[in-house]
């Protein structure tokens, strides 16, 4: 599994941005997918999550409502859609995937990990 995020870059507060992170393996669908992201001299947060089949989703109570992780298995593709964002949100933004069915929050429970995406927010 190999995981390469993109698509951050600088917009204002209140704009939107869409992430996404391409598996370059072929058993993509097989895996769970997170999306964490880390700020200046803060750990590491999780964001979202979506099971394999993107039947269920799971967010983080400061981003709900305002993102949307998805996922296009045929295109080996995990997404972040990032409406209304502030400047809080800046942060490297890393997807991740998990063998487990419901990986949840814990970073722990990811496997492989992507190597980031920066996303700030000017206000």
């Amino acid at each position: 599994v190999q995981l390469q995020a993109s698509g951050g870059g600088l917009v204002q507060a209140g704009d939107s941005l869409r992430l996404s992170c391409a598996n370059s393996g072929r058993t993509f669908s097989r895996y769970a997918m997170g999306w964490f992201r880390q700020a200046p001299e803060k750990e590491r947060e999780f964001v979202a999550a979506i099971t394999w089949s993107g039947g269920s989703t799971d967010y983080a109570d400061s981003v709900k409502g305002r993102f949307t992780i998805s996922r296009d298995n045929a295109k080996n593709t995990v997404y972040l859609q990032m409406n209304s964002l502030k400047p809080e949100d800046t942060a490297v933004y890393y997807c991740a995937a998990s063998r487990r069915t419901f990986p949840g929050s814990s970073s722990q429970n990811y496997e492989y990990w992507g190597q980031g995406t920066l996303v700030t927010v000017s206000s």
